[in-house]
């Protein structure tokens, strides 16, 4: 019979390995189960919650890691090829923006046993193949100019240099028409930056997604990344200027906006949350209860 100290020595070690185990999978984000912990970019949600109601399994859950740091979140239609939403706390910014970032990708798209960082593209066009059937990669974007990359999370939102580059990812980027991305949408961004930065004083939660009704850009003959028929956003700020005018304080606690992704048409309408939701509830796959903001932005406290 094994002594008993034995014994306990044995059971230390199967639970310190035990342990680190739990540890490591918990330090490990990239493409996760849940945002369920603050490594899994949990502290990006409004009270840890992501939106609710979205019917497809098939969509995966990216928690965007840039040099070891848990950034934001995003849920991804590996299919489609784009962003279905990123939710991201909002940083008071002048709104410029970086343009010498290079372009990454999300290596566990591809692989799980991939680094859980986003990762710059390869030099070589040829290595793109290794990763292309999960993602969307530089050559979908190369000869079509009729469309920007429009970001979910954008660098004018964000303040941190490295903040500023996780946003530079195109698991982060749609496709947006050219007149769209740098008319009413660069406007909207803008107006909501200010908005926030002026009278938000507590944390912003932001979040922007798509309907993805629209087109598909093609190449070499195969539908690779879709065209969003619509873009939203809404932010939830619960700690605000109570003596803001009031044209700006009843677009507090929370409020949404939409905008017609095409060439004409296509102003940027703000609108209250719930009414944000009925719009996007018959143009998106979710069920009766889709929600995007926990309790729609009603503190706990």
């Amino acid at each position: 019979m094994i002594p008993t100290f034995t014994n306990c020595a044995l059971a230390t070690a199967a639970a310190m390995v035990f342990l680190m185990c739990g540890l490591l999978e918990v330090s490990q984000a990239g493409v996760v189960g849940d945002f369920n912990h603050a490594e899994r970019c949990k502290d990006s949600l409004f009270m840890g919650t992501p939106p609710r109601g979205y019917l497809s399994n098939s969509f995966k859950k990216i928690c965007q890691r840039y040099e070891d740091k848990p950034r934001y979140v995003t849920l991804y239609d590996s299919h489609k090829h784009v962003p279905i939403y990123s939710a991201y706390t909002f940083k008071k910014s002048d709104g410029e923006k970086k343009v010498d970032f290079p372009w990454m990708f999300e290596p566990q798209l591809a692989s799980e046993k991939s680094s859980s960082n986003m990762e710059p593209f390869p030099q070589s066009a040829n290595m793109h193949m290794n990763f292309e059937d999960s993602q969307a990669v530089l050559e979908d974007y190369a000869d079509v100019v009729q469309y920007e990359r429009g970001q979910l999370n954008p660098d004018e939102h964000q303040a941190d240099p490295l903040d500023k580059a996780s946003t530079y990812t195109l698991t982060n980027v749609v496709p947006q028409i050219r007149e769209f991305n740098m008319g009413p949408w660069a406007e909207h961004r803008d107006i909501v930056r200010k908005r926030l930065n002026n009278y938000c004083r507590g944390k912003a939660f932001v979040i922007t997604g798509v309907t993805t009704s629209g087109h598909t850009i093609r190449r070499n003959n195969q539908d690779r990344v879709a065209v969003p028929e619509y873009m939203w956003s809404a932010y939830c700020c619960t700690e605000f200027d109570q003596n803001a005018p009031y044209f700006v304080r009843y677009k507090f606690p929370v409020f949404g906006a939409y905008g017609l992704n095409d060439r004409v048409n296509n102003q940027m309408v703000e609108v209250p949350l719930k009414n944000l939701e009925k719009f996007l509830k018959g143009r998106m796959d979710v069920d009766k209860n889709f929600q995007i903001f926990y309790k729609d932005c009603v503190s706990d406290k």
